[in-house]
């Protein structure tokens, strides 16, 4: 019996140096979440339409440019509408080869006849809400990283609300909410197109261009001061890159963006430059010429981004690309700041109240079960030590709802013992010794207790699951509490009655 002790002392002494050592300093090891910090919260809407009419430009361009390569007759490739195209004039005689084209290239795509040689192309339904789902996701991840640049610790990024296309971004701790809005809504989409023609003033002053030319290129501007002809597809894209960084134009002497490629990128880069030298380069950021320099040689691998930055504009422009383009523009729906003093003021209440409660009750459990009481007392200490411990070690975010959940946590506690002690007392009102009423009471409450908490982890877990941000560590605080309150109320509680009893060899009352 006493090794037995012993051991579950040692054990017990162990664990309490150990989230002694996870929790020191609090200031370092507990994340406070944006409301205790102060930070910037954004309710964002991703414009998925933007994704399905790229992909609809793009599949028309590329279904034309299939369909000339195999010398399918047709007069044009329109677009109707998001998903939906219309070929027109297709040679029916060859209709079999674009049938085997189409499930072979585009099979997520059905095509039907329009009327006449007129054949209807169209994005399957199902499809689309796919593809809708994936913008929000790789939006997701494409704002995740352009934050970690930012350098802001433990932002919260996750979808929200019902409509499925809300992003919910909290930056704890970061105060300048234009810089941060400016760099999470860049589309930065960069391309590299040939120009066809350009610049010029008005952009009804260009060049005619044969027909064969007419349906492959597009005017773009420069601000609003020029106007370029370019192709239409872009032969290098920001899915080329490899890095991207802030420089210096040794030339003008001020700041520009120089970037690498990977290496299929290089390859095109190659033979693109390669094949149009002494012709223009344009360089096109989110739909905008940035600059067209003239093509002096063949370019591998490295370019650069000219135009009048200054330094920060450089580093951001280089942040955003480096972080990836994103699928589609971002429109803002909410926006609230919290200052660091609220922060610091809602850490003082819910300290305050905290400590207020946890007096209360402590006051209370020794003056209602006596000496017994301070079992209670030292078990639900513990208990507030393990939630502690346990949020440092998984790095959880302690908002002011999850301070709730520590109050919570508190009354959840003593309930356990108070259930035990209660049928410690109804045993030996029934004549038991206080040993076998100890034993007894533990032994038959401990279904009861992990019943209870079970069912209050079921609600956790459910508020967990589907609610966001304040809700989340509402339930994250309270779900480990309630794991932590069962192993203090059966073991600590346990081991303490023990320890005390243990000692003595006749034990004719219990203080309880």
């Amino acid at each position: 019996m006493k090794r037995n002790l012993r051991l579950k002392a040692i054990l017990l002494l162990g664990l309490l140096a150990g989230l002694v050592f996870l929790v020191n300093p609090p200031s370092e090891k507990i994340v406070l979440g944006l409301d205790l910090q102060g930070g910037i919260h954004l309710v964002l809407r991703v414009e998925t339409d933007d994704a399905v009419r790229v992909m609809t430009d793009e599949t028309a361009e590329l279904l034309a440019e299939r369909l000339d390569n195999e010398a399918i007759d047709f007069s044009d490739v329109r677009v109707d509408a998001f998903g939906a195209l219309t070929i027109e004039d297709l040679d029916d005689d060859r209709l079999g080869e674009v049938r085997d084209i189409v499930a072979f290239s585009w099979p997520e795509w059905d095509l039907q006849t329009a009327g006449g040689d007129d054949w209807s192309f169209r994005l399957r339904a199902a499809e689309e809400v796919v593809l809708r789902d994936q913008t929000v996701v790789q939006a997701m991840e494409t704002i995740r990283r352009r934050v970690d640049e930012l350098g802001v610790a433990e932002p919260v990024i996750t979808t929200h609300g019902v409509t499925g296309d809300q992003i919910l971004v909290q930056l704890p701790g970061y105060e300048d909410v234009e810089r941060a809005k400016e760099i999470i809504q860049a589309t930065a989409q960069l391309e590299l197109r040939l120009v066809q023609g350009g610049p010029v003033l008005d952009e009804t002053l260009l060049p005619p261009l044969n027909s064969s030319l007419q349906n492959l290129t597009t005017v773009l501007p420069t601000g609003a001061t020029a106007w370029y002809q370019v192709n239409r597809v872009a032969s290098i894209t920001g899915r080329d890159l490899r890095n991207a960084r802030q420089g210096i134009d040794f030339q003008t002497n001020t700041p520009n963006v120089e970037f690498s490629l990977h290496a299929d990128g290089a390859s095109r880069m190659r033979d693109f430059t390669g094949a149009n030298v002494g012709r223009q380069m344009a360089i096109v950021l989110d739909g905008e010429v940035v600059s067209a320099p003239v093509i002096q040689s063949a370019i591998y691998d490295q370019g650069q981004i000219t135009g009048n930055f200054t330094v920060q504009e450089a580093l951001d422009l280089a942040l955003v690309l480096r972080a990836g383009a994103l699928p589609a523009s971002l429109e803002y729906q909410e926006q609230r700041t919290v200052g660091p003093s609220l922060g610091a003021d809602s850490i003082r209440s819910g300290i305050t109240a905290s400590l207020a409660g946890l007096a209360g009750v402590l006051l209370f459990i020794i003056f209602y079960y006596r000496l017994s009481g301070i079992n209670a007392v030292v078990a639900l200490l513990m208990n507030l030590l393990i939630l502690m411990g346990a949020m440092a070690y998984f790095a959880a975010t302690l908002t002011l709802p999850g301070i709730a959940g520590v109050i919570l946590t508190i009354g959840l506690g003593v309930d356990a013992n108070v259930l035990i002690f209660e049928r410690i007392k109804e045993e030996m009102r029934a004549g038991k010794p206080p040993r076998t009423a100890i034993s007894v009471g533990f032994s038959r409450v401990f279904l009861t207790i992990v019943d209870a908490n079970m069912t209050s982890l079921v609600a956790a877990a459910i508020l967990f699951q589907f609610g966001t941000g304040p809700v989340q560590g509402f339930a994250v605080t309270l779900s480990i509490g309630l794991i932590s309150n069962v192993f203090t109320a059966m073991f600590v509680s346990r081991f303490l009655f023990d320890w005390v009893l243990g000692s003595r060899r006749q034990v004719a009352a219990l203080s309880i």
